[in-house]
């Protein structure tokens, strides 16, 4: 009973703070340090009396079911809290460089700007982190993971009125997405293997694992390795190793807390809490190793040729991150635990005092610069170690080929996809729509030939209107309409494929209406109110409307699904409703959802965040804009940086 209370006070904590940092005014510094401080000193405290009381029951694993968050005949979300040793060395580690990073900001953050978002941040961050480590199923670790990403592109995008740290904000979130599609079909998966929202618990038992895998050698294969895209894509490991340094434009703070130390590592976490389900998986072990060692020996190359102290430090910790993929693989969970800890306190240390790194070599650089004799080397050998430098100082081209096979393709899609404007949403889908929907309803029979392909028809329908939202510049509010019918066009897929309760619809759908109308509102009265409405520059409406922006940002995040919302809920009730056979219609539900995210946020991003176009210019002198020449080389850089990414 003491353990429960204890694990339950894990999440307390930093949820109380996290209200309580809400509430306070901005003007609070003070206040506002001190409940983070607070915070973060009371939950490490508590940690070590839970660790206490560990010990004496003799350190075994202890499942905490909290409760039932909604139950049909063939569904349940629980929400499941578990502990064992995994969980311990993480939630302690946790806490502590919690715990020291809250008190090195209050000093360091001193009269910043956004001192107060940044608090707020960093205990929601925290508060999902927690919830992350102690997740006994695999729903209670998605709520978690989602706070995680959330938190990150805030955190990324402090800055908020600077162009790059928005634009970078922005793709780490999506390449985050990209591995919510492994988690996604994860669970899919699972559940249709289990029949049941299994707990790690239970994938403890060898036995029972191997009796399930028994007959399912299939899909236990696709389960790995989506749990393996989702790991790779949240520790940055190749392919998905381009946004470490994209991440490094926020606080020192948050670099050393995030991608330093606790955030980076989730990924290690997440197949250490797995390893009972795959570890008999020869081939699963083989990749695992083979993506570790790939992203250890480039990580290793790049840090070398770095002119950035943080984004240096940030390739090392990421080398070391390839080499516990490495020990994971080969099953040594005590090393892997050992070296994660090592590695985020040396991480957390030196991103803290990488200032004062920099100040001292400029001053060694100025005082004490020797130049190195010139020699000449030929050979293969030299071509090659030339070769590499110059492959390391480009980073081995890998936001390159993420742009490549991932975001211009769906750009491009989108792009084929402009015939969808509104007029043809009014003429053709919304009619389409409602004469299935009548058909539905009315319980007409259609030919099983024609039937059976209807679901992944129209789950295709839905992911043409996202794809579409994420190429649309011209108007935000075109974006965010086919961002609300793509939700209805989804439950027409799932309904056709398989009775889909109308309760159940009801709790899905009422969230995308509420969410979804809101933030129309928001977007037409801004452009009621500024004359502008299209998506082709960053606005920066945050400075003027604080309190509209968050707003929106609730609109955003509820009609993505973010965990807890009706959205959310409804979205996996949805899933629960495909087949263990329909890859196709699970593989397009889960790229549908993921691509939303993505889009809400870029509207987001878009709209409140980021310099204006006409800022830019109107900081410029009036004797550079009265030259047309010297005008024009000024717009055209401009309009370039507009229309990227």
């Amino acid at each position: 009973m003491e353990l429960t209370f204890f694990i339950q006070l894990m999440i307390g904590i930093p949820l109380v703070g996290f209200v309580l940092s809400l509430i306070i005014p901005e003007s609070r510094e003070n206040l506002l340090s001190k409940v983070a401080f607070y915070t973060a000193g009371l939950n490490l405290i508590s940690i070590l009396v839970l660790l206490v009381l560990w010990a004496v029951e003799g350190f075994g694993a202890v499942n905490v079911k909290e409760f039932v968050l909604y139950r049909n005949p063939n569904f349940e979300f629980l929400i499941d809290f578990f502990f064992d040793r995994v969980g311990a060395v993480y939630v302690t580690v946790g806490a502590l460089l919690t715990f020291l990073i809250t008190f090195y900001s209050r000093y360091y953050l001193h009269r910043e700007p956004g001192y107060k978002r940044f608090f707020n941040t960093v205990l929601f961050f925290y508060l999902g982190f927690n919830i992350t480590v102690l997740a006994g199923n695999f729903e209670t670790l998605f709520i978690g993971w989602e706070v995680l990403g959330i938190s990150s592109f805030l955190l990324i995008a402090f800055y908020r009125n600077n162009y790059l740290p928005t634009r970078n904000a922005i793709r780490v979130f999506s390449i985050y997405r990209i591995g919510d599609v492994g988690m996604i079909l994860a669970m899919w998966a699972s559940h249709h293997l289990w029949h049941e929202n299994v707990t790690f618990h239970k994938l403890g038992n060898a036995e029972l694992v191997h009796e399930h895998l028994l007959g399912h050698s299939g899909i236990g294969l696709f389960i790995s390795l989506m749990l393996l895209l989702a790991a790779a894509a949240k520790s940055a490991q190749f392919p998905f190793s381009s946004w470490l340094p994209r991440a490094m434009e926020g606080p020192t703070p948050s670099s050393a807390i995030f991608y330093g130390s606790l955030s980076v590592h989730l990924g290690v976490f997440l197949l250490l809490r797995t390893f009972p389900f795959w570890e008999n998986q020869i081939g699963v072990r083989i990749i695992i190793g083979l993506i570790g060692l790939t992203t250890a020996v480039l990580s290793t190359m790049i840090a070398r040729v770095q002119t950035s102290v943080k984004t240096q430090i940030g390739y090392a910790s990421l080398t070391q991150i390839g080499i516990m993929f490495i020990e994971v693989a080969l099953g040594l969970e005590t090393l892997v635990l050992i070296h994660f800890a090592g590695n985020a306190f040396l991480r957390t240390y030196q991103l803290l005092v990488s200032p004062s790194i920099v100040s001292y070599l400029i001053r060694e650089q100025f005082y004490g610069f020797e130049p190195k004799l010139k020699s000449v080397k030929t050979g293969l050998a030299s071509r090659l170690i030339i070769s590499c430098y110059i492959w390391s100082l480009k980073e081995w081209n890998l936001d390159l080929l993420m742009n490549r096979l991932v975001f211009r393709p769906l750009k491009n899609l989108g792009h084929r996809l402009d015939f969808l404007t509104y007029k043809t949403v009014l003429l053709y889908f919304i009619p389409t729509y409602v004469l299935g929907l009548s058909l539905l309803v009315a319980g007409i029979k259609i030919p099983d030939s024609v039937r059976v392909y209807l679901p992944v028809i129209f789950g295709f329908v839905a992911l043409m209107m996202v794809l579409k939202a994420f190429s649309e510049r011209g108007s935000a509010r075109l974006s965010w309409i086919l961002l609300i019918l793509n939700h209805f066009w989804m439950v027409l897929a799932i309904a056709e494929n398989e009775l889909f309760a109308w309760p159940q619809v009801a709790i899905y759908l009422s969230g995308v209406i509420f969410f979804g109308i809101s933030g129309l509102l928001i977007i037409d009265w801004l452009k009621r109110l500024t004359g502008q409405h299209g998506l082709h520059h960053y606005k920066g409406y945050v400075t003027k409307y604080p309190l509209v922006a968050f707003l929106f940002l609730l609109s955003a995040l509820g009609l993505m699904g973010f965990p807890l919302s009706p959205t959310f809920l409804g979205e996996d009730l949805l899933f629960s409703h495909i087949h263990e056979d329909q890859f196709l219609l699970a593989g397009i539900a889960a790229l549908t959802f993921v691509m939303e995210g993505i889009v809400t946020i870029r509207i987001f991003a878009r709209l409140f965040m980021g310099a204006t176009v006409d800022r830019e210019i109107s900081s410029l002198s009036s004797d550079d804009l009265a030259l047309s020449k010297k005008n024009q080389f000024i717009k055209r850089p401009l309009a370039a940086k507009a229309n990227s990414y």
